[in-house]
C-alpha cells in the first residue's frame, strides 16, 4: 500500500482541491491524473505515482493541502492480491432509499453525516484543515458542481440555507444569497474608493446570451486590476528596424530543423532584450514591499505572455542569458504548447524579471500592455511592416517593429524608458550586437 502525497508544488500553500477524479476502487495507471489541484494563478493535476488501485481516498473537494500533504493510498498492482484495501464504506443502492445527487463529472465529496449536526468520524489528517461548517458546526450540504458554482461567483457555502432535500444546497440557493450580498453592499468598492459599475438589464434592448469566464480570467482578472490601481503606468512607444535581423532569421531555417526548432522574432528580442536589462539594471528590478527599496535581480528570466483558448497566461523562460537561439525556440514550443493544453506547472508562472507581450501574428500598431507586477516593465510588440526610410538619398522599404514599453513610473521615468527603448532598438538593428 502506497500513500499518495503532494509533491513539490513550488512556494504554494494550502492548495485547494477543486476536484477528484478517482473514487475507491478505480484501476489507475502511473501518470494518471488524481485530484485537481487550483492555485490564484492556476490548476494542477496530481498524477498516480505507480500502476494499482485506488484504496483510501482521504481527502474531499475543497479541502486544502500543501506539499507533503496525504491525499488517498494506492494498492500497487505488484501487491499481494489478499491485502484488504482501506476503503471507505459505500451504502448499496437499495429499493426505497434515495439517491445521493451528484454532479455531471467524477468529482467526489464528503457524504452526508448519519445524524444532523453531528461531525463525520471520518476526517481529513492533521496537516489538512477541515471542512468549512455553518456556526452550527454542521458541513454545508452540497454537491461538488454547486459547490464550485459558489466558489465561482465567490459565496460561501457555509453561510447559505438549502432548500433542497435534507437541507442540500441548489444552485438557486446559491444565487438568492449572491443577491441578498449584493444588494447589502456599500456603493463603492472595499478598500478602492472607486464606486461600481452600474448593473444594465442588458436584455432589455435586445437578445443576450450570457456565458461565463474560464477559470483563468477569473483568476487572472483581479491580478490585473491590481497591478493597475497599483502601478502608475506610463507606456513609451518606438521603433526598431529589423530588416537585416529578419533577413538573419530566414537564414537559419534549415540549419534549425536540423536543432529541431523553429527560430521566431521573439527568440532573438529575449536575447536582445537581455543585453538591454544588463545595461539599465533598474528595469530588472522589483519594489520592495514597503516601497522603500528597489531589489536588483542578476538574473535572467524573461515571461512571455501566451494566447490560449481559455485566456492569456505568462510562463517564464528562464536563465535566457545561458542560451542559444536554438535552446529558446525549442523553449518557446515547449511551454506555448503546454500553456495551450493546460499542463504548465506553477514553477512556470513565477521568477520573471520582464515580461513580453507580441501581437505580431495578430496586427495592430501599438497598444498599452499591464505591468506583470511585481515586475516593473513590460514590452509590448506590435506586428512589422514595410515602411518608407530615407537613407541620406532617398527613401527605401524597411522592415519596421512597433515596441511600446509599459514601466512603473516609480521606479523607471520617463527618459530612462526612452533611452532603454533606444538601446534596445539598436540591438536589433545590428544583429551583431547581440553578442555584446
Amino acid at each position: 500500500m502506497a500513500e499518495v502525497i503532494i509533491p513539490d508544488i513550488g512556494d504554494f500553500e494550502e492548495v485547494e482541491i477543486i476536484e477528484i477524479l478517482v473514487s475507491d476502487g478505480d484501476a489507475v495507471s502511473a501518470e494518471d491524473p488524481l485530484v485537481t489541484l487550483e492555485s490564484d494563478k492556476a490548476t494542477m493535476e496530481i498524477p498516480a505515482p505507480e500502476n494499482g488501485t485506488v484504496a483510501n481516498i482521504t481527502v474531499s473537494v475543497g479541502d486544502r493541502v500543501s506539499e507533503g500533504s496525504v491525499i488517498m493510498e494506492i494498492l500497487a498492482s505488484s501487491d499481494p492480491p489478499d491485502t484488504p484495501p482501506k476503503t471507505r464504506e459505500a451504502k448499496p443502492d437499495k429499493p426505497g432509499n434515495e439517491p445521493d445527487p451528484v454532479s455531471s463529472d467524477r468529482t467526489v465529496e464528503a457524504k452526508e453525516p448519519p445524524v444532523p449536526g453531528e461531525i463525520p468520524a471520518h476526517s481529513p489528517p492533521p496537516s489538512l484543515p477541515g471542512e468549512t461548517r455553518s456556526q452550527t458546526g454542521k458541513i454545508p450540504h452540497a454537491s461538488p458542481g454547486v459547490r464550485r458554482f459558489a466558489r465561482e461567483l465567490g459565496a460561501d457555502v457555509s453561510k447559505i440555507s438549502g432548500s433542497g432535500p435534507k437541507g442540500r444546497i441548489l444552485k438557486e440557493d446559491v444565487k438568492t444569497w449572491i443577491k441578498q450580498a449584493l444588494a447589502k453592499t456599500p456603493r463603492e468598492t472595499a478598500g478602492s474608493g472607486i464606486p461600481p459599475i452600474p448593473q444594465v438589464d442588458f436584455s432589455e434592448f435586445g437578445e443576450i446570451e450570457t456565458r461565463p469566464l474560464s477559470r483563468i480570467r477569473k483568476l487572472s482578472g483581479p491580478h490585473l486590476q491590481r497591478a493597475w490601481l497599483n502601478i502608475p503606468h506610463v507606456t513609451h512607444h518606438d521603433e526598431a528596424d529589423i530588416t537585416e535581423l529578419e533577413a538573419f532569421r530566414k537564414s537559419l531555417k534549415e540549419e534549425a530543423e536540423l536543432a529541431g526548432a523553429r527560430v521566431t522574432l521573439l527568440s532573438f528580442i529575449m536575447k536582445a532584450l537581455v543585453g538591454t536589462l544588463k545595461k539599465f539594471p533598474h528595469l530588472n528590478a522589483s519594489l520592495s514591499p514597503d516601497n522603500e527599496a528597489l531589489i536588483l535581480k542578476r538574473y535572467f528570466n524573461i515571461g512571455v505572455a501566451v494566447d490560449t483558448p481559455h485566456g492569456l497566461v505568462v510562463p517564464v523562460i528562464r536563465e535566457v542569458d545561458r542560451k542559444s537561439i536554438f535552446d529558446l525556440a525549442r523553449d518557446l514550443a515547449d511551454v506555448s504548447k503546454r500553456a495551450r493544453n493546460g499542463k504548465l506547472r506553477p514553477a512556470d508562472l513565477k521568477g520573471g524579471c520582464l515580461s513580453i507581450s507580441s501581437l505580431g501574428g495578430i496586427g495592430g500598431t501599438s497598444f498599452t500592455p499591464i505591468v506583470n507586477a511585481p515586475e516593473v516593465a513590460i514590452l509590448g510588440v506590435s506586428r512589422s511592416k514595410i515602411m518608407p526610410v530615407w537613407n541620406g538619398e532617398s527613401f527605401e522599404p524597411r522592415l519596421i517593429l512597433p515596441l511600446s514599453l509599459s514601466y512603473d513610473h516609480r521606479v523607471v521615468d520617463g527618459a530612462e524608458a526612452a533611452r532603454f527603448c533606444a538601446y534596445l532598438a539598436r540591438s536589433f538593428e545590428d544583429v551583431r550586437r547581440l553578442s555584446l
